[in-house]
C-alpha cells in the first residue's frame, strides 16, 4: 500500500494505537500523513513521543491514553506539555506503564480486563475513578481474598507500527535491540498497518537476523508500506539512530512562540512525505 492509501482507511472517531516507544521507532510517516488529512476526534493510545505531540498540537485528538509522553533527551514532549498545561486535550487517561501493557494484553486476548496489582494505592485510581477493582475468588495462604485492579482492555480499531523489514504479505522483523510492544499493539487491534524501511522477499527476512526476531505474522497485518527513513526523527536501529539535531530544532519550535512553530510547520510539515524527506536532507546539509 501507499501511505495515503492507509490514511484513507482511517475514519473520524477511531481508536488508533501507535507503536514504538517515546522517540524510538515510531511510525512517523503515518503520523505526518494523519496531520495532512482531515481526520479528527481520534482516541490515541501510545507510549508517546512526537507522535502524540504533533497530533495533539494539530487538534486531532479527542482522547489520549498514555503512560508517558517523552523525547528522552527532552523529558517532556513540548507540544504535549503545552496542551496539558492549557487543558486543550478534551479527555486524558494516564496509566501506570504496567497497567498500559496489561490493557493491551487484555485486548490481545479479547478479554474485557485483566487483574494486576499495579495501580493500587496510587493516584491512577484517584484520577480515573471509572477503573474498578476486583476481589480474587482464590484465598491466599492466610485465607484472605486479595483486591486487584481490573485493568480495562485497550481495544484498538487500528494499530500503526514501524519495523525494519517486511515481506509483501506482512511478515515483519525488527533488527534493533528492542521489540517494544508492537506485537501487542497489532494483536489488540482490529486492523494493523505496518511501515518498514524495506520490503524484501520472504526468504530475505532471516538473512540479517535470526528467525526469532520475526515479530509480526502476516495474520496480524492488513497492509504494508515501504517508507525509507519513515521513523525519522525517532530511532530505527540499526538503520539509523535518532536525529538529535532535528529533535532539538523540533523541541525549540514546539516550546517557542506560535510564529516559531508556524515556521517549523511551513518548512517541514506543509508538504507530503517526499517533501518532508527532502527538507530533512537539506537540514542535515546545513547542520
Amino acid at each position: 500500500m501507499s501511505i495515503d492509501e492507509v490514511v484513507a482507511e482511517l475514519r473520524d472517531g477511531m481508536t488508533i494505537g501507535i507503536g514504538g516507544w517515546g522517540p524510538r521507532r515510531k511510525p512517523m510517516a503515518f503520523v505526518r500523513a494523519i496531520l495532512r488529512s482531515d481526520l479528527t476526534d481520534l482516541t490515541l493510545v501510545s507510549w508517546g513521543g512526537a507522535d502524540v505531540g504533533l497530533l495533539v498540537r494539530a487538534g486531532k485528538v479527542r482522547k489520549l491514553v498514555y503512560a508517558f509522553v517523552s523525547l528522552d533527551t527532552v523529558p517532556l514532549e513540548p507540544n504535549f506539555q503545552r496542551a496539558r498545561q492549557a487543558g486543550t486535550i478534551p479527555e486524558v487517561v494516564e496509566l501506570d506503564e504496567g497497567m498500559f501493557q496489561t490493557g493491551l494484553r487484555a485486548a490481545a486476548q479479547r478479554l474485557p480486563f485483566l487483574p494486576m496489582r499495579a495501580g493500587l494505592g496510587s493516584d491512577v485510581l484517584v484520577n480515573n475513578p471509572w477503573i474498578e477493582t476486583v476481589t480474587s475468588p482464590y484465598a491466599d495462604p492466610d485465607g484472605r481474598h486479595e483486591e486487584l485492579v481490573a485493568v480495562p482492555a485497550l481495544h484498538l480499531d487500528v494499530a500503526l507500527v514501524h519495523l525494519n523489514r517486511a515481506d509483501r504479505h506482512g511478515n515483519a522483523t525488527y533488527l534493533g535491540p528492542d521489540p517494544y510492544f508492537d506485537d501487542l499493539f497489532a494483536m489488540a487491534a482490529e486492523r494493523t498497518f505496518l511501515s518498514v524501511e524495506q520490503v524484501v522477499d520472504t526468504a530475505g527476512l532471516t538473512v540479517e537476523t535470526p528467525v526469532q526476531r520475526l515479530l509480526l505474522s502476516r495474520m496480524l497485518v492488513t497492509g504494508v508500506v515501504e517508507t525509507p527513513n519513515g521513523a525519522h526523527f525517532t530511532t530505527c536501529t540499526p538503520d539509523y539512530e535518532r536525529d538529535e539535531k532535528f529533535q532539538q530544532t523540533y523541541a525549540a519550535a514546539a516550546g517557542g512562540s506560535d510564529s516559531e512553530w508556524a515556521a517549523f510547520e511551513a518548512r517541514f510539515l506543509a508538504g507530503d512525505e517526499d517533501a518532508y524527506q527532502a527538507a530533512v536532507r537539506e537540514f542535515a546539509e546545513e547542520a
